[in-house]
């Protein structure tokens, strides 16, 4: 067994669920709610890597499955953004940022030859960058929307003003939902010093240098602010143009 690796147990079972018990007692304690969807979310998590981890070895043996697997992971991410936002039905748009940040700039870095053209190193990057890209669209849209309900004053006043109705929606949306970018800003700045991220560890565990290591984890925090700037600008002129809208808000329309 790999010394680096999780010994997988009846010891990491207690471990995982205690961790759980811990999470939900104190968003009692802190009346935070959420508890049923932190324990839904753990759940979740086991059942899906347990079967990931049993089909990842017939999916990475050809392109052909490689890719279907990473429409898979658009298709969730986009309805994972999608219901965040708003409803299913609204919220479709919430597709577009996440493929127009994630496609373009990971087929650029593999074409590069930054990485290895072999599908046991695209998908976990492509994971990454889809990842990012719906993380910045869920927190981008939710903001800019709120902010379009709450400020639904100062809109109109710019409308009054003479702007546009997308130029008025920008002016109050866009400096809120540019926001969802301070997380990857934040571990971009701090990596190495706070942190270190899953792809330093795992170039580490697989046997690869320090250097290469190093140079993986740079590569995709980079990649990750590129594709995540790409999935904000592109969901708050969703917003802006009334694309991407509550079925009870009307300020963006």
């Amino acid at each position: 067994m790999n010394d680096g690796a999780v010994s997988v147990g009846p010891i990491l079972a207690v471990v995982l669920a205690g961790l759980v018990v811990v999470a939900v007692a104190v968003a009692w304690a802190g009346g935070l709610g959420l508890r049923r969807d932190l324990v839904t979310a753990s759940l979740r998590a086991v059942v899906q890597l347990a079967a990931v981890s049993l089909i990842i070895t017939a999916v990475l043996r050809s392109w052909w499955t490689t890719a279907a697997f990473i429409a898979v992971m658009l298709a969730v991410a986009a309805f994972t953004s999608a219901r965040r936002i708003t409803t299913l039905r609204l919220g479709w748009p919430a597709a577009l940022p996440i493929a127009a940040g994630a496609v373009p700039l990971g087929a650029a870095v593999v074409a590069a030859g930054t990485t290895p053209l072999a599908t046991v190193a695209v998908l976990p990057l492509a994971g990454i960058l889809i990842g990012g890209a719906m993380t910045a669209t869920s927190l981008s849209g939710r903001r800019a929307l709120d902010e379009l309900r709450d400020r639904r004053g100062e809109y109109e006043a710019a409308l009054a003003l003479g702007f546009l109705p997308r130029e008025a929606a920008l002016e109050v949306c866009r400096p809120t939902a540019a926001t969802a970018l301070v997380p990857a800003l934040d571990q971009t700045r701090t990596v190495g010093l706070v942190s270190l991220p899953g792809a330093f560890i795992g170039v580490l565990l697989g046997g690869g240098s320090a250097l290469q290591a190093g140079a993986t984890q740079l590569l995709v925090l980079i990649a990750l602010l590129a594709v995540e700037a790409i999935a904000v600008a592109v969901t708050v002129e969703l917003v802006a143009a009334g694309t991407l809208r509550r079925a009870t808000s009307a300020a963006s329309s």
